[in-house]
């Protein structure tokens, strides 16, 4: 042991801070350190959320319009043109399901999948996921695939 390595007590130090509310002799007592009246002085003080001190808040400030459809079903959408790319990389052969979608990091397991008629498809694929745009459905039976919708 030696003076580099000399520490305090297990539990010796850092003792919680001064006891406020307590009297006036602890030197917190009288307002409890909360300063003189308004509502923070106040036992039982929340303020609201989104509160800014009496000046109009952003959710009011800012402008509101239009409508937010709260049953909408988000799909995410592939085109034909990266199907193709898959098909060529040899990735996918002749069947395209939402798994492999998923192993190809195309999307993700919670989503909902749309194929879109973006660019063109030449090869023959068997594709079942959950949309197709007609464009997209056209183009697959025109190559000689089939579409299936889950």
């Amino acid at each position: 042991m030696n003076l580099s390595n000399l520490k305090p007590a297990e539990g010796s130090i850092n003792r919680d801070g001064k006891r406020i509310g307590r009297g006036q002799g602890s030197g917190k007592g009288g307002t409890a350190a909360r300063g003189h009246k308004g509502a923070k002085s106040r036992s039982g003080y929340s303020k609201k959320i989104g509160f800014e001190g009496g000046q109009m808040p952003l959710q009011r400030r800012v402008p509101k319009f239009g409508f937010t459809n709260i049953n909408r079903k988000e799909y995410q959408g592939i085109n034909l043109s990266t199907l193709q790319e898959l098909v060529e990389k040899k990735v996918i052969k002749d069947e395209v399901t939402f798994d492999s979608l998923i192993e190809n990091g195309l999307v993700g397991k919670n989503d909902l999948v749309k194929i879109l008629g973006g660019g063109e498809l030449k090869a023959s694929l068997k594709i079942s996921v959950h949309k197709f745009t007609a464009t997209a459905k056209a183009a697959i039976e025109a190559a000689g695939g089939e579409a299936i919708s889950l």
